[in-house]
């Protein structure tokens, strides 16, 4: 039997308020998707009713074995679907990460200023006209069939659930228990399921080794991203990566909090080594505090520029091969020295989901706000070097400014403050405070 990789995927773009301040500081790491386990990638290009959604395949294993069924809200033409670039979802995965910068403090005796590719159809491993006849034997119809790249896609109607979840299994798609009801609500929708699997052949041809992201181009009111198919097979709790990419500002769901995660705190210079650990523990426990049920924002921002860089803006050029239909064909400079891509606004959005806790598809809605918002943690080292002052002031200051760090960061992590204290370097409790030694060890002091 084939391995059904469901992808959490439709229509969308991405939304959240926050302000943030622009700043210059020196970027040393990034959350990217890579620490997080089964996390699934979308890409979304939305302008009015125009969807360019790009699908970002996290699968492993031996690609026979891939398959997906992903519900679209109209009929695909052959001309609306093309194979990606992964390389270009990895730079925007790169360029809207949270991430660490870093200060150092000056001296404390000077004052400083801080300053889409194509192939012709390839028949089917099964007879299409077979195939067809099964499928209209289950009340199923295959409105189109297409070899895209490596992938061999068809694009499904049917009269109920029940038919074509069994004409699936029937043709090798191992659907998940449950299946047939949440198939049944989507096609209360009107809408079609998309459903592609490998073909080996035309893979071996074009010579790649992994599998590239799939892009589909419709039209739809709908604005909706269904998730709900791809919790009846999961294995616990999955992630999900959301990069919308619009014209007019960030998008945001509006049946589930859209809420930005934590920015903009001083954490300990420990955290430096430990920026994974910390970031997937902050993620952990803000999920948590949300009762499992919102939406996080993690990056909001004009595409022409960042600040600090975890990545170079995407060019026009990767832009375009995302889908963004509405740039100019020119080139042009922005900030910094590096092409400008006109009229684009990014938001990132990260959600952790099962079925318990999103019974229902995320449905979204484009704003007209262009704030910007990143996820930002900053370290700030303190001065080390030879002093020519009294810095007795200075290092009561830092010690205090640490003492804050280490309270918000176990605030922000749930981690015990007294491990945070003991790896910032401070003394344990009782020699802080004598106090509140034991009364015992008092007694013969």
């Amino acid at each position: 039997m084939k391995t059904l990789l469901t992808l959490v995927t439709a229509l969308l773009t991405i939304a959240v308020t926050t302000t943030a301040q622009a700043f210059c500081g020196f970027y040393v790491a990034k959350a990217d998707t890579s620490l997080f386990n089964q996390a699934s990638q979308v890409v979304l290009v939305r302008d009015g009713d125009r969807t360019v959604l790009t699908m970002a395949n996290d699968f492993e294993g031996d690609v026979e074995d891939f398959a997906i069924v992903i519900p679209v809200p109209t009929k695909i033409e052959r001309e609306q679907i093309n194979v990606g670039d992964r390389a270009v979802i990895q730079h925007l995965d790169a360029y809207t990460a949270p991430r660490l910068v870093e200060y150092h403090d000056p001296d404390p005796c000077m004052v400083r200023a801080y300053a889409l590719e194509e192939s012709a159809d390839a028949a089917f491993p099964a007879s299409r006209q077979e195939m067809k006849r099964s499928a209209r034997s289950r009340g199923v119809t295959i409105e189109a069939q297409y070899t895209v790249g490596e992938y061999d896609i068809m694009i499904l109607s049917a009269r109920e659930s029940g038919g074509l979840v069994a004409w699936l299994r029937e043709n090798d798609y191992k659907l998940p228990r449950g299946a047939e009801r949440t198939v049944g609500s989507y096609l209360k929708q009107d809408m079609r399921f998309f459903v592609a699997r490998v073909n080996l052949k035309e893979q071996a041809k074009l010579g790649y080794q992994y599998l590239r992201p799939i892009q589909v181009a419709y039209e739809s009111n709908k604005f909706m991203l269904p998730i709900r198919l791809g919790t009846l097979n999961a294995k616990g709790k999955q992630e999900l990566f959301v990069y919308a990419l619009t014209r007019s500002g960030r998008i945001e769901t509006t049946n589930y909090r859209t809420v930005k995660l934590p920015s903009n705190f001083d954490v300990p210079e420990f955290v430096e080594a430990d920026f994974a650990e910390f970031y997937r523990a902050m993620f952990e426990t803000q999920t948590v505090r949300e009762n499992e049920r919102a939406v996080f924002l993690e990056y909001a921002w004009d595409m022409a520029w960042c600040d600090p860089c975890a990545a170079d803006p995407l060019t026009p050029k990767e832009l375009k091969s995302l889908g963004v239909f509405w740039l100019d064909d020119a080139d042009r400079m922005g900030k910094h020295g590096m092409p400008q891509a006109q009229n684009v606004f990014v938001t990132r959005l990260h959600v952790r989901y099962d079925a318990e806790h999103f019974p229902e598809d995320l449905m979204l809605q484009e704003t007209g706000d262009r704030q910007n918002y990143q996820g930002r943690y900053v370290i700030r080292h303190p001065w080390k070097g030879d002093a020519s002052c009294d810095v007795s002031g200075y290092q009561n200051a830092v010690r205090e400014r640490q003492e804050r760090e280490a309270q918000q960061l176990a605030n922000l992590t749930g981690w015990d403050i007294e491990d945070v204290r003991a790896r910032i370097g401070f003394p344990a409790i009782a020699a802080r405070e004598p106090d509140k030694q034991p009364w015992w060890k008092r007694l013969w002091q």
